[in-house]
């Protein structure tokens, strides 16, 4: 146990971090085009990341700990800690995965939230569509007359002032 295994854990969970900012992007295509189809995959394939993500942060804690004690820190310290506390060229490594680590979260909760939004309204979308069924559709009649029109409605008409 040591800062070599620390940094290696948090190189992994650095390339999940960017998969998931991928995962997320994707989720953002499928919903920007309307194909809702792929929408379930691609939300899938974000859970599987953020599954993948909290396995290696539990790892990570664990890591972490032994090495807070090798440097004299209390268990759980942050990264800007242990980047403080280790010796060159640790400390250096440390605060890049810090640095690159408080970018990709920006990132991802950058597009989590477009996501959420684009979501949102294409909800709302629907359910104003939904709520729109609930009025009488005009419908035609076998002798293609419209049924508004035949029940004694009015229906608004078309008219070319150019004639």
């Amino acid at each position: 146990m040591g800062l070599a295994e620390v940094s290696g854990i948090l190189w992994k969970e650095r390339e999940l971090l960017e998969l998931l900012l991928f995962k997320l992007e994707e989720e953002q295509l499928v919903l920007a085009s309307g194909r809702t189809r792929w929408l379930a995959h691609a939300t899938r394939e974000v859970e599987f990341v953020m599954e993948q993500i909290r396995s290696t942060e539990l790892l990570r804690a664990v890591e972490v700990d032994a090495a807070a004690g090798e440097l004299g820190l209390e268990p759980g310290p942050s990264l800007g800690a242990i980047a403080a506390a280790a010796p060159d060229p640790w400390g250096e490594l440390f605060r890049g995965h810090r640095d690159a680590f408080l970018t990709l979260t920006a990132e991802i909760q950058d597009l989590a939230d477009a996501n959420r939004d684009l979501l949102t309204a294409g909800s709302r979308a629907l359910r104003e569509t939904l709520l729109g069924l609930d009025q009488p559709l005009d419908t035609y009649t076998a002798r293609g007359k419209n049924t508004a029109a035949s029940a004694g409605g009015s229906r608004a008409h078309f008219v070319d002032e150019a004639l």
